[in-house]
């Protein structure tokens, strides 16, 4: 999950294969949609679109396993914000 949206945003949007907006719609509108869950004001997550390389090191999750490791992606997340409330932002 960590490397989801960069994943995708570099594989099916930087080329044109998706658009952000479909992006958008599959990773967040989507999953709200089917599983009857509420977008609240003020969530929202913050990718900063500079390339980064995976470092499954970096993970907050327990799961290190990646087959991304060491792969080049762009649009890391730096903050995440739950009813406008800050409740991660990178180091």
């Amino acid at each position: 999950l960590e490397t989801a949206f960069s994943a995708l945003y570099t594989h099916l949007v930087l080329p044109g294969i998706i658009t952000l907006d479909k992006l958008e719609e599959l990773l967040s509108i989507n999953p709200r949609e089917r599983f009857g869950i509420a977008a609240c004001d003020g969530d929202m997550t913050v990718f900063e679109l500079q390339e980064y390389t995976v470092d499954p090191a970096e993970f907050l999750s327990l799961g290190k396993a990646t087959p991304f490791e060491n792969m080049k992606l762009i649009g890391k997340c730096v903050a995440t914000f739950k009813g406008g409330k800050a409740v991660y932002e990178s180091k």
